[in-house]
């Protein structure tokens, strides 16, 4: 945990001079990137990995306007989506031979930038050829996801928790970005009874099945129950803090949430600017 305890420090330190100087070197904001065309569509086919059958059809959508800081898709080359990147490539080597295909990203609190990086996470994973990646917004709260994309935020999730739709109907296949999504859908009454139902587990199998990784963006772990119910349905968690803004203790209360082997790593995020740059990992290998 030595690499996590330095990241927590840093994340004090640089709450309290609030960022006035790069610890590292200089690393470009989202204002300097450039706003290249999205990557071409392709009719390849990805390859299966044996025993696992190709999903059905699901809907195709183009995206809307995408939010800037989907930098990932908007700026490939750039170097805030290199530190996506080589968050996807820490993440791989973490596994150590033990695939963790569902990872839950979540945050402390609101305002930490765990949607942003569970997005340009997934479109960086998306960019591997032959992989078939989900992003799925479990954020049944405050979901937000969709905005990040310019797509509808129903039907989706809560819908067939609810039995109202079928997973199939809330699938939404993004072509040019080579990912598949899953809107939150309407909050509903009782996310947390949702997050934790039989349906839930159901959802989670049949995209484990049909998918080779999936991206779960749900709610701060802080003071909600919503993370606890959902956590025995995937692999592993990482915690997205904002430096400036996440306290040390409400990191340490965050991370005291999960079993120990339950945490991936830690993003430390807006550590040399504005967020999404400047992420520094802390990971911890597969046992």
């Amino acid at each position: 945990m030595s690499r996590i305890q330095d990241i927590l420090n840093k994340a004090e330190r640089e709450g309290a001079v609030r960022r006035t100087h790069a610890a590292d070197a200089p690393i470009a904001t989202l204002d300097d990137l450039p706003v290249p065309p999205p990557p071409p569509r392709t009719a390849e086919e990805p390859v299966r990995e044996p025993g696992v059958a190709a999903p059905p059809a699901e809907r195709v959508i183009e995206a809307g306007q995408l939010s800037p800081l989907l930098v990932a898709a908007l700026s490939p080359h750039a170097d805030t989506a290199e530190q996506y990147r080589t968050l996807r490539t820490r993440l791989m080597q973490s596994e150590n031979g033990r695939a963790r295909r569902v990872l839950l990203v979540t945050s402390p609190g609101h305002g930490d930038g765990k949607s942003v990086t569970a997005a340009n996470l997934a479109l960086t994973m998306a960019q591997e050829f032959n992989r078939r990646i989900v992003l799925l917004d479990a954020d049944l709260r405050q979901p937000g996801a969709h905005t990040l994309f310019g797509l509808p935020q129903t039907p989706g999730l809560a819908d067939v928790l609810a039995g109202a739709a079928t997973l199939d109907d809330v699938i939404v296949e993004l072509p040019d970005y080579r990912l598949s999504f899953v809107p939150a859908g309407l909050p509903p009454e009782r996310p947390a009874e949702l997050l934790g139902s039989g349906a839930m587990r159901r959802t989670m199998e049949a995209l484990r099945a049909r998918f080779d990784r999936v991206l779960v963006d749900v709610p701060p772990v802080l003071p909600l129950a919503d993370v606890g119910v959902i956590t025995p349905f995937t692999d592993g968690t990482v915690m997205v803090v904002r430096a400036g803004l996440t306290a040390k203790p409400q990191i340490q209360r965050a991370l005291a949430a999960f079993d120990a082997d339950r945490i991936v790593g830690l993003v430390l995020n807006g550590s040399g600017g504005p967020a999404p740059a400047g992420n520094k990992f802390g990971l911890r290998r597969a046992r």
